[in-house]
């Protein structure tokens, strides 16, 4: 003989726990909470990700910056420099160039800006910025570089010398020297 629900049983479990077409629904409504709620945590830094550079805007070298003369076009200008990053519809005898590089490995971000003005006809007048224009004495003066040579010969042979401290091992590394590797 088949049982005749209540109505309270009705009300308030309309549905016994042990109905198989629920199962998923609860099973999914679980799993997409905890997904939800793991999202908002912090991740451990247990793998050091790869970030990479993130350069944007123009390049612009000694080398470019020491062929720009007085009385140049603004044609002859963006040969040598490329296209300006801004120009302003404002101020439409200066040409703004902008140059930002950030490295992956660490937060500080290298910035450059360059600014060139033109006269009413669209000659150059004069430039400002980061990287300074050659002057007519500058002829036999090398761009700086960046680039430093290390006399190891100069260096003390008592092992006094300060030596930078290594960089830390990534995830892999460090598996790597666990196993033996």
């Amino acid at each position: 003989m088949a049982t005749v629900p209540t109505l309270t049983s009705l009300l308030f479990d309309p549905l016994p726990r042990s109905d198989p077409n629920m199962t998923f629904p609860r099973f999914a409504t679980a799993v997409l909470v905890l997904c939800v709620i793991s999202a908002c945590s912090e991740v451990p830094h247990i793998i050091t990700e790869y970030r990479i550079d993130v350069q944007q805007g123009n390049v612009l070298t000694q080398d470019m910056v020491s062929q720009l003369r007085p009385g140049l076009t603004k044609d002859q200008v963006r040969f040598i420099l490329g296209t300006p990053v801004l120009v302003d519809m404002f101020h439409a005898q200066r040409w703004d160039y902008f140059y930002s590089l950030k490295k992956g490995n660490s937060s500080k971000a290298e910035t450059r800006n360059f600014v060139v003005y033109f006269d009413d006809d669209g000659k150059l007048v004069r430039v400002t910025g980061d990287v300074a224009p050659a002057t007519p004495t500058d002829g036999a003066v090398l761009p700086e570089t960046r680039i430093r040579e290390i006399d190891l010969g100069s260096l003390p042979t008592d092992g006094s010398a300060t030596v930078p401290p290594p960089e830390e091992e990534g995830f892999f590394g460090k598996i790597l020297e666990s196993v033996g590797l």
